[in-house]
């Protein structure tokens, strides 16, 4: 661990020498493990924590923080989407935007600029569904495109279908001139809040990496400038300490692109403030540390006028009604090159406002293909968390069937079980589909998804 020297000094500057101190002995103990609930799936936290002695995380009501690392890729409940692996110190941005919400109104448009591997993303997702309703769009954007697959998955397993996922840099969101509600841009950074975490974040932390951190993180900022709205709030936040990074950025985001700083007040006496936000840091606060400030556009900008854009394919009558009638809210069909996606209707105009700006990965609900007529379904459709439980039939297994599906075996289901398209649940929650033939079941978990460690002696 960086224990003097520069990195020493730079905590020194940001939090006063006694803080410093408490800061570097804490980076010395174990990395803490926490997890946050999907409300959209299960209402009982002790589905998936049974153990005594969790603790709740202060500034999330679903969030928990666990004595120890379990092992998430052997637990069905994680690959349910059940629940997200997400830093505790991490959750205070969803805090953050929690209040900046309390006083909007009507349909939100937001966007998580720089959203792999998704924890934020699902956080904003949950605050959005419980303030707005269905009544929202949330873009999850990823500029790297090897980890828009894992972002995608995420999605596809919290079960939202009012988030797409797109894969562009920052600069390409001003085609969407003053078009988001709220932006949130937790900025690739220097990393300090990995020290527990990734050995290499600290072989490779430098003054220089601070450096060029920084101008990245303006950079980033003036790019997706153009697409809030004037009006409109940004969150922008870190997971390091130095405050170059951190309060420098937001000063300057504020003097030289035109907004006001007007981070909540915070109640959380394990918080420090500062002086344009909050840092969370190890010997403090339960996680591995985080930075959140958020500031508000100067200015009302109207957005640009954009062409309409052709309507796609539609799934021709009986096969759209058919799917229409699998969701809980109203769903507008369309035909992807042979894959159907469902997009909730109230925002497919949005939706396509979006894919017609921006490279898009993933949109609304990936439900299928036809073949001879019927639908053969695609785990997407499973996972998500509006499809009606009588769309299928859906049968609870045990533990060890489960990680045999996730682990891509062949399984085999009660002889009274009919023949057909079947989901499986783990107690209560769908994570998969296979189509039953009797005596063998075809699995139809994505390859890229299964679980590639040994699962025997873990029923």
């Amino acid at each position: 661990m960086i224990t003097d020297g520069a990195f020493a000094r730079m905590l020194q500057t940001a939090f006063g020498n006694e803080r410093a101190e408490v800061i570097l002995r804490a980076l010395d103990e174990d990395a803490s493990t926490a997890i946050r609930i999907n409300s959209l799936k299960i209402s009982n936290p002790d589905y998936v924590i049974p153990e005594e002695g969790c603790k709740a995380v202060p500034w999330c009501s679903l969030g928990r923080i666990l004595r120890q690392r379990p092992s998430f890729t052997m637990d069905p409940a994680f690959h349910s989407g059940a629940y997200y692996v997400q830093d505790s110190s991490s959750m205070f941005v969803g805090h953050i935007f929690r209040r900046l919400l309390e006083k909007r109104e009507g349909r939100l448009k937001v966007l998580d600029l720089c959203a792999a591997p998704g924890g934020k993303t699902t956080d904003l997702a949950a605050s959005l569904r419980e303030h707005c309703d269905d009544n929202f769009l949330l873009v999850s954007n990823e500029v790297m495109s090897n980890r828009c697959g894992i972002l995608a998955d995420n999605v596809a397993r919290w079960g939202d279908p009012n988030i797409i996922v797109t894969n562009a840099d920052p600069s390409a969101f001003a085609k969407l001139q003053g078009y988001f509600d709220i932006i949130l841009t937790d900025v690739p950074c220097s990393g300090e809040g990995m020290f527990r975490k990734d050995e290499e974040a600290v072989r490779q932390w430098s003054e220089e990496t601070v450096e060029l951190c920084c101008a990245r993180q303006k950079r980033i900022l003036a790019d997706v400038w153009p697409s809030l709205k004037g009006g409109g709030l940004l969150i922008y936040s870190t997971c390091t300490f130095n405050q170059k990074e951190n309060d420098g950025n937001a000063e300057w985001a504020a003097n030289e692109l035109g907004a006001d700083i007007v981070t909540p007040e915070c109640e959380f006496s394990q918080i420090i403030p500062t002086c344009y936000g909050y840092s969370l840091a190890p010997g403090f606060a339960p996680g591995e540390g985080q930075y959140c400030a958020a500031l508000r556009k100067k200015g009302v900008q109207e957005p640009v006028h954009r062409k309409e854009k052709k309507s796609r394919k539609n799934v021709p009558g009986p096969e759209e009604k058919l799917l229409k009638n699998y969701f809980s809210f109203d769903a507008a069909v369309s035909d992807r090159n042979g894959k159907l996606i469902a997009v909730p209707g109230n925002i497919a105009e949005d939706v396509a406002a979006v894919t017609e700006a921006v490279r898009t990965i993933a949109s609304g609900v990936k439900c299928g293909s036809l073949k001879n007529g019927k639908l053969v379904p695609d785990e997407d459709l499973i996972l998500n968390a509006f499809l009606k439980d009588e769309a299928f039939l859906t049968v609870e297994v045990d533990r060890q069937t489960a990680l045999a599906y996730l682990h891509r075996d062949s399984i085999v289901l009660d002889s009274d079980i009919p023949k057909g398209y079947v989901a499986l649940s783990w107690q209560g929650v769908r994570f998969g589909v296979v189509n039953n033939l009797g005596n063998r079941c075809n699995n139809l978990h994505p390859m890229n998804r299964r679980i590639l460690k040994s699962i025997q002696n873990n029923s």
